[in-house]
């Protein structure tokens, strides 16, 4: 059973029931269910066939593999020789697939294409022959290719600029889930948290599907965490490296990027992440930053009214900044001696609930679009991104999360706020605030009329501070 996902459902479905030929690529980050997705979608569609790709396994083994994988569908097929490369493997495949009864869907998914597709391989050039000349002239193929690597899938796929080129009818990018499709999938395995909760869980390790499927019942937030990631058993205990190292070749360097991220939890500028880190700027650091960006671990947020220089990159994968943060310096001490309540008596300190303010505004962040649905601006065009003014001995310095420019010629200040109950506006942050806001009006010039906006879990105590100074009040309920 396939548990969410309805938007890559539908659209399944309809390459299943399209009477051309269907060439789809679909990509994301590791563990997010793109196998599972596929896989259970079409396994009973109608004839169908998986070839996976094997990590750093040399052309031999992966035409082999192929091979059993062919000898499997086809078993009345006599065939003896050995496939010497991937032309020869798409032939013989071919010959196969036009006995094929044209009424019944031919399914043909290679997963981890980047894993198959080195640069010896000579696979590339055989898969682009074997598509042109042969599956899209047949109505009846689903044709899928798939990848952990982003980067790789939409240079060499997506963009490819080859034989290629413009042959896509279709493509994903396959996505964590949001909180609201977090819950909607944890309730489905038996799980019932509070959305505090699980806002809590979902610092930890996000909305990656199989993550979620570590969640045991019955457990609250604290608990799960601790039996997932301080246990030297626990299946997140020692993920961080292996998941880079599986997505990057060159996964050191993407370490070191999101390491020095998780120190500067505001985010830094490109040139000092690049100081931070010892890397050279030019081609080799973009690339690295581009993967990371477009494997959804970092985003680079624009800054109000700057130029695209002064981008601002911050760390936005959940597991991988718990992990830096929480779990990397500790790993020998859990492993000599692991303490059950450890994480129950962590997530009421104080350091704890300093980091958990800044997690939850990458998880603002990152649900921006539910944020501009709950202030009415759905059908607006907006520009999000992040402000900060270094004052000077005559001018105050003031710094505002997100801030939503609007083509109405209004701008939403939004403060993020996380806190157990209802937050109380004291004196002092009321004058903080007002003074933000004359600060951003100052320093941008700005014309527009400013809504200082507050979200937090529970909204506001009102009180004589909060009257006349907050314009909207967002809380949990509204980022799902």
């Amino acid at each position: 059973m396939i548990l969410g996902r309805d938007r890559e459902k539908a659209l399944l479905n309809k390459l299943v029931h399209s009477k051309k030929a269907e060439f789809l690529a679909i990509y994301g980050r590791r563990r997010i269910g793109k196998t599972f997705l596929i896989h259970e979608f079409f396994k009973n569609q109608g004839i169908y066939l998986r070839i996976t790709g094997t990590r750093k396994a040399k052309k031999s083994e992966q035409l082999n593999n192929f091979h059993r994988s062919f000898r499997a569908l086809f078993p009345s097929k006599d065939v003896n020789e050995k496939i010497g490369d991937w032309s020869d493997a798409f032939h013989l495949l071919g010959e196969e697939v036009k006995q094929l009864n044209p009424s019944v869907k031919f399914i043909f998914f290679i997963d981890e294409l980047p894993w198959l597709a080195t640069p010896k391989s000579g696979l590339l050039p055989a898969l682009d022959y074997f598509w042109n000349h042969h599956l899209s002239h047949m109505p009846n193929v689903i044709f899928i290719v798939c990848g952990s690597a982003a980067h790789w899938m939409i240079k060499k796929v997506i963009n490819d600029k080859g034989g290629l080129h413009g042959r896509l009818t279709a493509q994903i990018r396959l996505e964590p889930f949001t909180l609201s499709e977090s819950e909607q999938f944890l309730k489905d395995l038996g799980s019932h948290l509070k959305r505090k909760q699980l806002v809590e869980l979902y610092m930890a390790i996000g909305g990656v599907a199989k993550y979620l499927t570590f969640v045991s019942p019955g457990k609250s937030s604290a608990q799960i965490i601790n039996e997932l990631c301080f246990s030297p058993s626990g299946p997140l205990f020692g993920e961080f490296p292996k998941l880079y190292a599986s997505l990057f070749d060159s996964h050191e360097k993407h370490i070191a990027i999101v390491q020095a991220l998780a120190k500067k939890r505001k985010g830094m500028l490109l040139d000092d992440l690049l100081a931070e880190t010892a890397l050279s700027s030019g081609g080799g650091s973009t690339e690295i930053l581009t993967e990371l960006e477009e494997a959804g671990f970092i985003m680079a947020m624009p800054a109000f009214g700057k130029q695209s220089k002064e981008r601002l990159y911050r760390l936005l994968d959940e597991y991988s900044l718990f992990y830096l943060c929480w779990i990397e310096e500790i790993k020998n001490s859990i492993l000599r001696n692991f303490d059950k309540e450890y994480w129950n008596k962590m997530s009421s300190s104080q350091t704890w609930h300093s980091w958990a303010g800044h997690a939850f505004e990458n998880i603002c962040l990152k649900h921006s679009n539910k944020i501009k649905n709950a202030l009415g601006l759905a059908g607006i065009t907006t520009f999000e991104s992040h402000w900060q003014h270094f004052g000077t001995k005559k001018d105050k310095g003031a710094q505002i999360d997100l801030v939503i420019d609007r083509a109405d010629n209004c701008i939403n200040l939004c403060e993020i706020k996380f806190n157990n109950d209802e937050f109380l506006i004291s004196k002092s942050y009321a004058s903080e605030l007002e003074g933000k806001k004359k600060v951003f009006q100052k320093a941008t010039g700005t014309r527009k009329t400013i809504f200082l906006t507050l979200i937090t879990p529970f909204g506001i105590k009102e009180n004589s501070h909060s009257i006349g100074l907050i314009d909207q009040q967002l809380t949990l309920d509204d980022l799902f």
